[in-house]
Order: C-alpha cells, then structure tokens, then sequence
C-alpha cells in the first residue's frame, strides 16, 4: 500500500480544504476504498476522514428525510421513519453486505463506490476505469455479472449498490457542498454512464462533498419493497435486483409507479420505460409484464449475461405482483 497521510476535519468547510491537496480522497467507512487500495487501482496520497461529520436522520415538518452522508447503513436501515414510510430502502441496505460492513459502511460512500468487476481489481488486465484508452477485456471474457443496458464498446461494468438502487426509485436529491458553494442534484443524475470515458463515474465537481441525500414525500411509499436475484443468501452482489413502489387509484388502475433495478447497468438504473407504460393502466400481470419488455427492449447482453434479460422481466413483474397483493416483506 502507498504510504498516504490522514486527516480528520472538524467540518465540511476544513474537508473540502484538505481535499485541494493532490490525490486526496474522502475517506467514509472505507469498506471499498481501503479495499482498492489494498489491490493498488487506487493510491491516494492523502485521507480525508470525513465520518465525523453529519450522521442525523431527520424527518421535517413537510414530511421529507434528510439523512446525513456520515449516517451508516445499518442507522439508516433501522430508523423507524425509514421502515415505516420508505421499506424498500430499509430492505435494499439489509440485502446488501454483511453486518459488519453495513456498521462501518455510510450513505456518502455508498453512493461512490466503485464498481466490482473482477477486471477492474485485476492490474493484469486491460481496463479503461483504471487506464482510460486500455481496452476493455470484460467484453470478451467471463462477462456473466455485467451490464445489459447503459453499457458501451468501453465500459459493461454493473454498479454494485443495493441501497442506491432504492434511492433511484425513491427521487432522491443529493445535497453537495464543494469550493463553489452548495448545490443540489437528483440522485439518477448523479452517476455517468460509460461513453468513451468510464473512468469519469460521476459529475462531482473536484473536492465535492456529498452532505446528505433528501428522501422526498412519495405517495404511498410504504407499499415498496425490494427483491434482489444473487448466487447466494448473502454477501453476494445482485445478479438482478429490483426496487419498486406502487400507488393505486380507487379503480385499481396504477396512479403512480417508481422502479429502478440493479446488476443490470453501470449505475443504478431507473425503469423510466416501465413507469410510463404502467401509470394509468390497470394493475393486472399482463400490464406488469408489457411494462417489463418495454424496459428491457433496449437490453445488448454480452456472451455469458443474456440470461439477465428474462430474469430482469420476470423480477420486475414478480415486484410488482407482489406489492399489488400485498405480500412485498
């Protein structure tokens, strides 16, 4: 491991200082971070501790959540707030790691992680995340784990978040603070797709900070849950993973739907195809289907993920059919 120095700022402000220095990183809970650079793809000089900043959960008088970046996951998924109004996203941090890491792991780093693709970790192969312009070996090799949509000839890499999957489906807001003031900017915009420059992952300005993610007043939220498809009953990354919330009208059409699916995209990927060929129709099994291949439709699977395909449509109607029975947990 490259030698690097450690700092723990008083506030945002003193972090966001520190961060001017020449390959300085924010350091969160540091269960992706330390673990590149433990494999040398990532050699920052300096660390910048910012877990002692804000770690609240706050409901406000209009309803919204604001949680702070410093919040760990395992705080986050047992919040009464958030199991009683936003279950999916409670279920989408319980499905995701281990307990020890949903303990250290934080909303800010969670939302930066990078991507777990064995050819990004392997310094023996060509990669254009950690080398831009190297290639891309993935593509024609063991790509069974990789992207269906979003993908490009760059990059077919998934984003390995589960929590992010939900705040996707949830029109989440990420508060930023950095050298030019605050700003803020929806969580699906927050992540780049690959072009011809996966390196670039998302559009942080240099020495940005994420402060806190906004969970807004959704109308029936509590009628969410999140289903994820992997190879084992736990510590496994999604093959396919799918957030979603339903809200009916009175005559059981679909007033309102929001689904987003992991595993299946280099960031976390909202089903806006979905949504629209779902919102005023009635809530049946062939609706929930029809609105499946309309997302998938634009699907490219590799040589060893085309299975992803079907098993995306079938998770999404099966999420669906769920919540529409009332049998989401």
């Amino acid at each position: 491991m490259t030698p690097f120095s450690y700092t723990r700022p008083a506030d945002a402000g003193d972090a966001i200082g520190l961060a001017s220095a020449a390959g300085a990183k924010y350091l969160g809970g540091g269960t992706n971070l330390v673990d590149l650079m433990r494999e040398t793809v990532e050699q920052p000089d300096a660390l910048i501790d910012v877990t002692a900043l804000s770690r609240s959960i706050e409901q406000r008088p209009d309803g919204s959540v604001l949680i702070g970046a410093a919040a760990s996951n395992s705080a986050v998924a047992g919040h009464p707030v958030i199991r009683t109004h936003y279950p999916v996203l409670a279920r989408a941090i319980l499905a995701g790691a281990s307990g020890q890491i949903r303990n250290m792991a934080t909303v800010g780093g969670n939302l930066l992680q990078r991507t777990r693709c064995a050819y990004f970790y392997d310094d023996a192969a060509r990669c254009n995340k950690r080398h831009p312009a190297a290639g891309c070996d993935a593509i024609d090799g063991f790509n069974r784990m990789h992207a269906i949509l979003g993908a490009s000839p760059a990059c077919v890499a998934t984003h390995p978040s589960d929590m992010c999957v939900a705040l996707a489906a949830l029109d989440t807001v990420v508060h930023l603070r950095g050298r030019s003031g605050v700003r803020t900017l929806p969580l699906v915009d927050l992540h780049r797709l690959p072009g011809d420059r996966p390196d670039q992952e998302t559009v942080l300005d240099p020495n940005e900070l994420i402060t806190a993610v906004e969970l807004p007043v959704l109308a029936r939220t509590a009628r969410s849950t999140y289903r994820k498809v992997r190879d084992r009953a736990s510590y496994a990354f999604a093959v396919v993973s799918v957030a979603g919330a339903l809200d009916l009208a009175e005559d059981g059409s679909v007033r309102d739907v929001r689904l987003a699916l992991g595993g299946v995209a280099p960031k976390p990927w909202r089903a806006w195809a979905a949504e629209q060929a779902l919102r005023g129709q009635p809530a049946t099994e062939a609706n929930f289907r029809a609105a499946a291949d309309a997302e998938l439709a634009a699907a490219a699977p590799l040589r060893h993920n085309g299975f992803k395909v079907e098993l995306a449509k079938r998770t999404i109607t099966a999420v669906l059919g769920a919540l529409l029975h009332g049998d989401a947990a």
